[in-house]
């Protein structure tokens, strides 16, 4: 493999009813499950909700590198993502994706940098760049 290309395998165990064990080799296990709406129990992550943090922790990740790139510091990064999921003539799927983001930096002068990069994280983003359904972002950066 190539830096062009990359692979990923994840594994699920069914356990019982709707439950069952995700797991990559070498990471921790998860327990999964349809959402309670689905007939699944409380408590339990489901694909879901998955499929919002993937867009979540990659907007993170990505944001990270765009810091690291541009040689800056900042001081939190949070992110709530909001996925719509809808009936649509083929059943459900996701319709919109919102990604409300906080970021704190140290001064003034942080503050546009930390923009540039979060603008440069939506865009480059790549599971959110995979995804079917659109996303939106509100960016937040405040100077503590």
């Amino acid at each position: 493999m190539n830096d062009d290309s990359h692979e990923y395998t994840v594994k699920v165990d069914w356990t019982h009813d709707r439950v069952g064990n995700l797991s990559v080799e070498g990471k921790p296990t998860i327990q999964v499950s349809s959402p309670p709406e689905f007939e699944g129990p409380e408590g339990i992550i489901s694909p879901e909700d998955l499929f919002v943090a993937a867009a979540t922790s990659c907007l993170m990740t990505t944001f990270v590198t765009f810091t690291k790139r541009m040689r800056f510091d900042f001081k939190s990064f949070s992110c709530v993502g909001h996925g719509k999921l809808e009936r649509v003539d083929k059943g459900f799927q996701f319709t919109k994706l919102l990604l409300k983001t906080n970021v704190e930096v140290e001064s003034e002068d942080l503050k546009p940098k930390a923009e540039r990069a979060l603008e440069l994280a939506g865009k480059y983003c790549l599971v959110s760049n995979s995804m079917k359904c659109p996303t939106e972002h509100e960016n937040t950066v405040i100077v503590v």
